[in-house]
């Protein structure tokens, strides 16, 4: 019977097409170590939900590598809540010449994030940031993404307005919420994840 490394793999590899990726042996070699961290942390920290490694493959990392398509080369980018490192870490894996900034509240999950980092491949190391984001200065970065931040609805306002003038925001939805952000952002783009009937990445512009 097969592993649950042995079947995360065979579903990025499996899949990657549909998403327009293309994966050599060494970024399936660092996912499939983020990954065998992740379970190693996941029963302490909650980091993300149980879920099958194919549904982990498909959902988490390959929807989060979604975002690199909208990153130019050397894109400076904040992550809102990098919890589980989704979806920073995959995204850093692939990219090289990306320079992130990870912000985390939980001091636990700060220790899982700097651990998953070292998964990366980047030329800039990441800076991981311990604290909520409204307590922070942002970044100058050209753009803001967030996955699963807590009462993110209730919280969109106060990123809109700490995000830096003239980035680029980048949202990850589900189809309600992708419809609620939608009528607080009139400009925002939604783009279906592929595979997907209901994951949405909402792409918008600071004024």
């Amino acid at each position: 019977m097969p592993t649950s490394t042995e079947r995360f793999s065979r579903a990025l590899l499996g899949q990657a097409s549909d998403f327009a990726i293309e994966l050599g042996p060494d970024d399936v070699g660092r996912l499939i170590r983020y990954y065998e961290l992740l379970l190693k942390w996941n029963d302490r920290l909650h980091l993300v939900a149980p879920c099958s490694p194919e549904e982990f493959a498909n959902r988490h990392v390959l929807e989060s590598l979604v975002l690199l398509p909208h990153l130019p080369r050397h894109a400076r980018i904040v992550d809102v809540g990098s919890g589980a490192g989704l979806p920073i870490v995959p995204c850093l894996i692939l990219r090289n010449d990306l320079q992130a900034t990870l912000i985390e509240s939980s001091r636990k999950k700060a220790v899982f994030l700097r651990e998953a980092l070292r998964c990366a491949n980047s030329t800039s190391p990441a800076i991981l940031t311990m604290a909520r984001f409204e307590e922070t200065v942002a970044p100058d970065v050209e753009f803001v993404t967030c996955r699963a931040l807590d009462q993110f609805l209730r919280m969109l306002p106060t990123l809109v307005d700490w995000a830096p003038k003239g980035s680029t925001l980048l949202f990850f939805a589900g189809a309600a919420l992708r419809n609620q952000i939608k009528r607080m952002l009139p400009t925002a783009q939604a783009y279906l994840v592929p595979t997907s009937t209901e994951r949405f990445l909402v792409k918008t512009t600071r004024g």
